[in-house]
């Protein structure tokens, strides 16, 4: 039985789709009913419908919308643990390529690129790598290529380094200054920042390692099948797949196409 809230989220869905063709529609109900309820309060709409009159008729308010159906939940080398052992078992095969090609998939605001771009650096290998970073919301796209960060996070994103094997003081990689942390442009010379959404975008590059950490849990089954399809065609023969902690392709139509390489880390090898 579908709730007069279910009807009007569809319809607003199918709405953005057909309006601005950004696809939420094979996004789990829950999360995204408490993201659109929320934005409802925020931008002072008494209904669902009347949310959707503003989108239709003012991209502005489309935008502001956005941030809500999109809200980052990030932080550096967030699941030390999952860092690790790309340090240990995926960096050590990637050294043996002349050049690299690594896609972050939903990179956020961009903390995972500068995460992936400092761990490549300490590995010899990111003068060698091109790191695709994409992500359907352009302010966060935006925000991840300034490469300005909290500072009062710093402590944090330090503790994960160092439980992630870091080598040297993270305070190396930025310069702080008005409350704020500055990160050192270099780490990102070689990464292009791109709109591109799994929901309807194709394959752009060849890849050997691709990091979609944290989205997949945000997408109903068929969007998942949808994604993996795009990594497996995406990914060089014997590529790398990182997933989030609560992620896993096991069930998925692909999931005979991959073999773990640390489970525990959702680590997978293309086989």
């Amino acid at each position: 039985m579908h709730t007069d809230t279910d009807i009007e989220i569809k319809v607003l869905m199918e709405a953005i789709y057909m309006k601005y063709s950004y696809d939420f529609r094979d996004y789990t109900g829950a999360s995204q009913k408490r993201r659109v309820l929320h934005a409802m309060r925020d931008m002072d709409c008494e209904t669902i419908s009347a949310l959707q009159a503003r989108i239709m008729h003012e991209p502005a308010a489309f935008s502001q919308l956005l941030q809500y159906l999109t809200i980052p939940v990030t932080s550096m080398f967030r699941d030390p643990s999952y860092w690790l052992a790309l340090r240990e078992q995926v960096m050590p095969v990637l050294r043996t390529y002349p050049s690299l090609k690594i896609w972050i998939a939903g990179s956020s605001t961009g903390e995972e690129v500068y995460s992936m771009a400092i761990l490549l650096k300490e590995e010899g290998l990111l003068e060698r790598s091109m790191i695709y970073a994409t992500d359907i919301n352009p302010q966060s796209l935006e925000k991840a290529r300034k490469g300005v960060f909290p500072l009062d996070a710093m402590r944090e994103y330090t503790a994960n380094y160092q439980a992630a094997g870091g080598t040297r003081s993270f305070s190396d990689y930025y310069t702080a200054a008005y409350n704020a942390a500055l990160f050192d442009g270099a780490l990102c010379e070689n990464v292009t920042f791109a709109d591109h959404s799994l929901a309807t975008d194709a394959v752009f590059a060849e890849t050997h390692l691709i990091s979609c950490r944290n989205v997949m849990i945000y997408f109903k089954k068929k969007l998942q099948e949808r994604a993996f399809g795009l990594f497996h065609e995406s990914l060089c023969h014997r590529g790398f797949l990182g997933l989030g902690s609560k992620e896993s392709i096991d069930f998925s139509a692909y999931g005979p196409a991959f073999e773990p390489i640390v489970k525990r880390e959702r680590l997978f090898r293309k086989r």
